[in-house]
This record gives C-alpha cells, sequence and structure tokens, in this order.
C-alpha cells in the first residue's frame, strides 16, 4: 500500500519573512540601537546642565548677544532664530546645539542601514537568509521598520529630556520631531546609496558624503543671508531648522522631509528590482592581475588600503582648520571683555587669544583621534571579511600584517594633526595679523600627537587582545572628549579626569612645553601596541 504526502506550499510574497527577520534584527541590536538613542538623548539634559552652570541666569545668557548674531552662528549652528530679545535657554539650545543632534541621528540611520542590507550581502549572509522563504523586500522593509523605530526613540527621548526642563510642549515637539524627521531623511539617502556599490565601505561613503556636502550648502546659506536663504532650503537641514522652533512655530517644513524620505525609500526599492542580490547599480572594476611592485610588503599594503582615507580626511581637517582659524580676531573681540565661568573658558591666561585657540586645538586633537580608532576598525573589517588570510597564507606574519596598519595609522594620525593646526594657524594669523601663531600651533599639534598614539595603542592591544574589547576604545575617546571641554566644568572627579589621554596634554598654545608627559604617552602608546601586537598572534582570526 503506497501513502501519498501532500506538500503544503507556504504563501510566499515580496514582504514573506519581514517579521523574522524584524525580530532577527532586533535581537543583534537590542544594545546597539537602544545605545544610540539614548546617547544622542543623554546630551540633552547634559547641554541643558551645563547652561546652568555656565550661566546661572537667563539675563547672564544675555551676554553672549555678541556672540549670537552675524554669520558665525550660521556657520555653527543654523539660521539663528531666537537669538535677539528672545534668548532664553531652549532657543540658545535649539538655534546653536539641535544641529549636532541632526548628525547624529543621520550618522545612526546610515550605519544602521548598511549594517542590516550591504553588510548582509557583502558578507553573504543575505544568499543564506534568501534561499528560505523570504520575499524580495523583506529585508529592506525589516531595515526601514527598524530604522523608523529608531528614529521614533530619538524623537521621544529628546522630547522628554526637553520637557524635563521645562521646555514649552509644541516647540519641544517641533525640535525632536525635526531631528526624528532628519533621521528618516537620511535613512532613505542610505538606502538608495546601498543599492549603488557592492561594499558597505563605498555606500556609506556615498551616504556620508550627502551628508557632508549639505551641511557646507546650509553652512553657506545661513551665513550670507539673514535665517538663511535659498540655498539653505536645498538642504534637509533647513526642514527641521526652519520650523522656527520656540520662536514662530510652523509645522509644514517637516512634510518636506516626511515627502522626501517616502520618495527615497521607494526609489531605493525600484532600484533593488534592477541588480542582483550581492551586486551593486555600479559595478566594481576588475583589479590588476597583480599588483605593483611597491605593494610588497605588509607596510605599504596598508598605505595603500588607507590612502584613500587619509586623504579624506586630510581634506576634511584642512577645511576645518582654516575655517576655525578664520574665527578667531571676531570670536575673541567678542569673549575679551566677558567675565563669569564662559569666559574663564576661552580667554584663562595672560593671552585670550591663546586660551581660545587651544581649545581649537584640543578639537583637532579629538577629530584626529576619531580618525585613528575609525582607521584600525578597518583592520578588524579586514580580517571578518576574509582578507587578511590570503596575506597571512604568504611569508608575512600576523604581528607583522597588524604592524604595517598601525605603523600607517600612526604616522597619518600625527602628519593630520600637524596639517590641520597649521591651516589653523594660517587663518588665524591673518584674522589677528599676528604671525607667530602660525608656528605656535603647528607646534600644537605635534604637542597633541602623542596623546593620539595613546588612543592608536590602545586600539591595537584591544584588537589584539579580542576584537569583542574594541568597544572600550569607542567610550573612552568618547568620555575623552566630553571630558576635554566639559570635565573640570562640571567638576568631574580627577581621577576620571586622569582617564583622558589629552587631559595631561600641555596646554599648548598658551602654556609651556613640558617633555615628561609626552615622553610618558609615548612610552604608554608603545607598550600598548607591543601588548596588541604580541596578543594578535596568539589568537585565532575571526572570519564571518
Amino acid at each position: 500500500m503506497s501513502t501519498v504526502s501532500t506538500r503544503t506550499q507556504a504563501p510566499s510574497g515580496p514582504f514573506t519573512g519581514t517579521a523574522a527577520l524584524l525580530r532577527f534584527m532586533l535581537r543583534r541590536d537590542r544594545i546597539r540601537l537602544p545605545a544610540w538613542v539614548l546617547g544622542i538623548g543623554i546630551f540633552v539634559p547634559y547641554f541643558f546642565t551645563a547652561f546652568e552652570t555656565l550661566f546661572p541666569s537667563e539675563a547672564e545668557l544675555a551676554e553672549l548677544s555678541a556672540f549670537t548674531s552675524g554669520p558665525m552662528i550660521g556657520l555653527l549652528g543654523g539660521p539663528g532664530y531666537g537669538l535677539g530679545e528672545d534668548l532664553s535657554y531652549v532657543t540658545f539650545f535649539t538655534a546653536i546645539y539641535v544641529v549636532y543632534f541632526m548628525l547624529a541621528a543621520a550618522l545612526m540611520n546610515i550605519l544602521l542601514v548598511s549594517r542590516h542590507t550591504r553588510v548582509e550581502e557583502q558578507t553573504g549572509r543575505a544568499e543564506l537568509i534568501r534561499a528560505n522563504v523570504v520575499g524580495r523586500y523583506a529585508p529592506l522593509t525589516a531595515t526601514l521598520i527598524m530604522a523608523v523605530a529608531g528614529n521614533i526613540g530619538v524623537t521621544l527621548v529628546m522630547l522628554g529630556g526637553l520637557l524635563a526642563f521645562e521646555a514649552p510642549a509644541s516647540g519641544a515637539l517641533l525640535v525632536a520631531a525635526g531631528v526624528g524627521a532628519f533621521g528618516m531623511v537620511f535613512a532613505g539617502v542610505a538606502f538608495v546609496s546601498a543599492q549603488v556599490s557592492e561594499y558597505s565601505r563605498v555606500s556609506s561613503a556615498i551616504a556620508g558624503a550627502v551628508l557632508g556636502g549639505t551641511y557646507v550648502l546650509r553652512a553657506v546659506g545661513d551665513m550670507t543671508g539673514e535665517h538663511g536663504n535659498a540655498l539653505s532650503w536645498v538642504t534637509p537641514y533647513a526642514w527641521s531648522q526652519q520650523t522656527r522652533a520656540f520662536v514662530d512655530e510652523r509645522w509644514w517644513p517637516l512634510a518636506i522631509s516626511a515627502v522626501v524620505s517616502v520618495a527615497l525609500i521607494l526609489l531605493a526599492y525600484r532600484l533593488s528590482d534592477r541588480r542582483d542580490l550581492g551586486a551593486g547599480l555600479r559595478a566594481s572594476r576588475r583589479g590588476r592581475a597583480a599588483a605593483p611592485r611597491w605593494v610588497s610588503n605588509p607596510l605599504t599594503l596598508a598605505l595603500r588600503l588607507h590612502r584613500g582615507s587619509v586623504r579624506g580626511w586630510a581634506i576634511g581637517l584642512l577645511i576645518a582648520g582654516l575655517v576655525y582659524g578664520s574665527t578667531t580676531g571676531p570670536f575673541v573681540d567678542s569673549f575679551a571683555d566677558m567675565t563669569g565661568t564662559m569666559g574663564e573658558m576661552f580667554t584663562a591666561g595672560p593671552d585670550p587669544v591663546l586660551g581660545y585657540l587651544n581649545t581649537l586645538a584640543v578639537m583637532m586633537v579629538i577629530a584626529v583621534a576619531v580618525f585613528a580608532l575609525l582607521s584600525l576598525l578597518r583592520v578588524r573589517a579586514e580580517e571578518l571579511d576574509g582578507r587578511a588570510e590570503p596575506v597571512l597564507a604568504t611569508a608575512v606574519s600576523k604581528p607583522m600584517w597588524l604592524a604595517g596598519h598601525v605603523v600607517v595609522t600612526a604616522a597619518a594620525s600625527v602628519l593630520l594633526l600637524v596639517l590641520a593646526c597649521a591651516a589653523m594657524g594660517v587663518t588665524a594669523a591673518a584674522s589677528t595679523g599676528d604671525w607667530s601663531l602660525l608656528g605656535e600651533l603647528t607646534v600644537a599639534g605635534l604637542v597633541g600627537a602623542p596623546a593620539v598614539l595613546v588612543v592608536v595603542g590602545l586600539v591595537t592591544a584591544l584588537y589584539g587582545l579580542s576584537p569583542r574589547l574594541l568597544p572600550v576604545a569607542t567610550v573612552l575617546v568618547t568620555f575623552s572628549g566630553l571630558a576635554a571641554f566639559f570635565g573640570e566644568m562640571l567638576d568631574l572627579p580627577p581621577a576620571l579626569l586622569a582617564i583622558s589621554p589629552w587631559h595631561h596634554t600641555p596646554a599648548v598654545p598658551g602654556a609651556a612645553i613640558t617633555a615628561a608627559p609626552l615622553l610618558i604617552q609615548t612610552l604608554v602608546a608603545l607598550v600598548l601596541a607591543m601588548i596588541g601586537l604580541a596578543a594578535f598572534r596568539r589568537r585565532d582570526l575571526v572570519t564571518t
């Protein structure tokens, strides 16, 4: 007797499996996504606490009237609504600092979309998933739901933070919704860029370039016209900042963000139909059959891999240095007669110009430390994606391979720091007429380099011991950046301040250079790097 079995075919469609993928993504991001949301939102109470420390009353805040007008605010913050007679804590926060919350929300969305779309295809995991009953649009849709949830989370956390400091409810909701809407616009940008290249790094770079390019357009537009001009409205920044929160509130600019977000997401769905899984709309060029002769050792190979990143950072830091240095003359004129905590912060010491430039030099040190961190995180990608294995299959040892990346990152960090500070010195000297500042700031770049090398050594040690420890370096760099500017103001314990590598750096320009802390920082960096190289020799490679 034979039996006939019938197999029930599961219904399938383009969105089949979305719920299962969403649960999987939520499981993977159960720590990362809440950390992003809370990490962005926590700066709301932080800034308001700092305001109340710097300016115990809103009358003292009004002392900033000289600073909170003119093109400077257009460059740093936005169109500058609410900075005149209506100046208050909430309008000061909204006009100057909300743009940085928008940038953080955009980065969160770019990385989230890249991680769950292009990285999955690049590593081959998407192909395994699609071998099951999973619809063509399921990964995109699940990622979209994740992005929406993340932006709603940012909106709610920011709203709660503003309401906690007694901000008017309608204005607080407008500010928070503006940040969330801005994040959704760049989620849409990231969805489209993920269809272009087969590499996650390239797709993220495209979205990042859009973010940076529109920031420059916004700055030019906001600097050249009162409350911005038509150029400002070309960028997504205006669609959130021109809502005039807490001043003359209007909601309709947010509709532009909503329409553009939907259009970009629909475009991404359409483009996904025009390419194969794992491929991009832009076909990758074939590399040379043989490597150039100069790429014959781990050091030159690392230089070849990092040179594009170094070139991009050099251009960005050069522009930033020129812009920030040019603010020296007008900024110090505004703060020269200022009293209280704010005045002490920027004009402490015998020369307020040098005090201000020291603050800018610390900013450059922190920026270059971020470069060093990201540069060494790329080593992790080389290992994870299996590109390190062919190199290590040759006569190259594991410590030699890692040392090549470390040496290139360290040398590039010093070069970038000196370049950025020298560029700042050129325009600072031009704006004040004191050309000795060029030499002072170039030396400041060299003095700040050992602290950045400590970061290089720390990341090397953590990576060598275990890649799982790398988030510790991210936390340290973030904390050190905050401690450098606000640590003493918030009366942090000396033991916590001592964690920051650049807390021990002489405050140059403006202070005498002492060799001992610089030598100790360099020694610590070398020891940490050696620990990392030795530990990396002993551990196995981790690949997908």
